[in-house]
C-alpha cells in the first residue's frame, strides 16, 4: 500500500515539474535568442569596424603614395576620403595631414580648421595634442595673445606630450606681446628643465641674451619659425608605416 502511495506521489510530482517546464520553456528560450541575437550582433559590427578600418588603411597609403609622386590634389582627395569614413584612429591622421598641405599652400585658415577638427576627432591624446599645437603655432604671429594664450596653457599640462614644446611657444608669444620679463621666465625654466631638446636649450639662451641686452625687438622675425621646429613624431594607428616611411606633404616626420 505504500508503494502505490508512494507511486501516485512521484506522478504528481514529475506532473508538477513538466508543468513548470513547459511554463519555462518560452523564457528561456527567448533569453537564448537574445543570447545569439547580441553575440551575431557583436559580431556583425566587428567586422564591419574591421573592415571600414582596412579600407581606411589601404586608402591612406594610397594617398602617401600620390603625395610622394607629386599628385597633391590625388593626394589631398584620398585623405578626404579617409577623414570622411569614420574609421577610428584615421581620420584625425588624415585631417592632420590635410591641415599640413594647406599650410604648405599658404591657406593658414584653412590649416587652423584641418587642425582644430583633427584634435577634436582624436582619441589618442598625443596626435589631439600634437594637432592643437600645429595651430597655435600657425597663428602665432597673427592672432591675439589671449586666443595664443587659450590654446597653449592647456597643454602645458602635466603629463601631457607636448608641454614643453607649447612652453616654447608661449614664450615667443609674450615676447611678439611685450611681456619680456614673463617670457624670460620661460625661458630660463626651458634651458633648465629635464626633458628639453639641446635645440630647445639653445633657443632659449639665445632668447635669454636678446632679453638681457635690450635686442627683444629682434625676436619676433624669427619666433615663429623657431617654434615650428618638428615636434617628436606622433604615434601612427596600427598598420601604417612609421616615421621612417613615405609620407604626405605637411605630414608630421
Amino acid at each position: 500500500m505504500v508503494d502505490v502511495f508512494e507511486e501516485v506521489e512521484e506522478q504528481i510530482r514529475s506532473e508538477r515539474y513538466r508543468t513548470l517546464a513547459l511554463k519555462a520553456l518560452p523564457w528561456v528560450l527567448g533569453i537564448a535568442a537574445a543570447v545569439l541575437i547580441g553575440t551575431l550582433a557583436f559580431w556583425g559590427w566587428d567586422t564591419y569596424t574591421r573592415g571600414k578600418a582596412d579600407r581606411a588603411s589601404e586608402t591612406f597609403m594610397a594617398a602617401l603614395e600620390a603625395g610622394a609622386q607629386g599628385d597633391q590634389a590625388g593626394a589631398y582627395a584620398k585623405l578626404d576620403e579617409v577623414a570622411k569614413s569614420g574609421a577610428r584612429g584615421y581620420k584625425g591622421l588624415a585631417l592632420m595631414a590635410q591641415g599640413g598641405m594647406r599650410m604648405d599652400a599658404g591657406k593658414t585658415d584653412e590649416a587652423v580648421k584641418l587642425w582644430d577638427a583633427a584634435a577634436k576627432a582624436s582619441s589618442d591624446p598625443v596626435l589631439g595634442d600634437l594637432a592643437r599645437l600645429k595651430s597655435a603655432l600657425a597663428l602665432l604671429d597673427t592672432a591675439s595673445y589671449k586666443d595664443i594664450e587659450g590654446r597653449l596653457t592647456p597643454l602645458m599640462e602635466d603629463k601631457r606630450p607636448y608641454r614643453l614644446q607649447a612652453r616654447e611657444a608661449l614664450a615667443f608669444a609674450k615676447i611678439m606681446a611685450g611681456k619680456s620679463a614673463e617670457a624670460k621666465a620661460d625661458f630660463t625654466y626651458l634651458s633648465q628643465v629635464l626633458g628639453s631638446s639641446d635645440g630647445m636649450r639653445r633657443r632659449a639662451q639665445a632668447a635669454i641674451t636678446l632679453i638681457e641686452s635690450g635686442s627683444a625687438g629682434a625676436i619676433p622675425a624669427a619666433a615663429k619659425a623657431a617654434a615650428l621646429l618638428p615636434p617628436p613624431a606622433p604615434q601612427m594607428p596600427e598598420g601604417l608605416m612609421g616615421p621612417g616611411g613615405p609620407q604626405v606633404q605637411g605630414t608630421p616626420q
